[in-house]
């Protein structure tokens, strides 16, 4: 289940704590935890409903300016059913545990037993973060990082000519995947992240 960064951000907040989606079978449960570049959504509940029924209030209440708005972002099939889903934060981007349990990223970080899957797969992920972006900043914001740590993410965006609000977005994504850990100011790789790095540098 995809949430999108401005939604995520006000679950975190708050302020939204239901989505709407469009699927031909139910694709989360209650208790699902979502990574998202804002912190962990947890699934409260999730239940089919009525579609025709939902109202331009319903739709603001999932961040959506209007009930055609909400319906118009709908995929799947149009007789396939509508699924209410609740869902409440679980934890922020500096939070080493969600609330309801530690976030499955703390053991992620600390595994930096790398095979050569591992490796392959996370490069790949770095490499397309770099090839769909105006400039590469991945690698770049790891060494950065590296270099840096416990540095405030504002000083470190301003190396690689980022705002703070583009940049830490950014080392969300590489916190997903488990490279980087959030200090109280700043942030240090991970031991994964490390052991990245030591293996890029080792095969240049």
């Amino acid at each position: 289940m995809l949430i999108r960064l401005a939604i995520a951000e006000a679950i975190a907040a708050g302020t939204i704590r239901v989505q709407y989606r469009r699927w031909a079978k139910r694709r989360v449960k209650a208790g699902t935890w979502i990574h998202t570049p804002a912190g962990v959504v947890v699934v409260d509940s999730i239940s089919e409903c009525d579609s025709e029924s939902l109202t331009d209030d319903d739709a603001r209440a999932a961040g959506e300016p209007s009930i055609s708005a909400l319906r118009k972002g709908f995929r799947g099939a149009d007789g396939d059913p509508v699924w209410r889903v609740e869902v409440s934060f679980g934890g922020g981007e500096a939070g080493g545990r969600p609330d309801r349990g530690e976030d499955p990223r703390v053991g992620l970080r600390a595994d930096d037993d790398l095979s050569d899957d591992d490796v392959a797969m996370v490069t790949t992920k770095l490499d397309r973060m770099d090839e769909r972006a105006d400039a590469p900043w991945a690698w770049r914001t790891l060494e950065l990082i590296r270099e840096r740590p416990a540095v405030l993410a504002a000083d470190l965006g301003a190396v690689l000519g980022l705002e703070r609000d583009v940049f830490k977005p950014r080392v969300r994504r590489l916190k997903a995947l488990g490279l980087t850990e959030s200090l109280k100011v700043g942030y240090r790789l991970s031991p994964r992240g490390e052991k990245l790095l030591d293996i890029r540098r080792s095969d240049r």
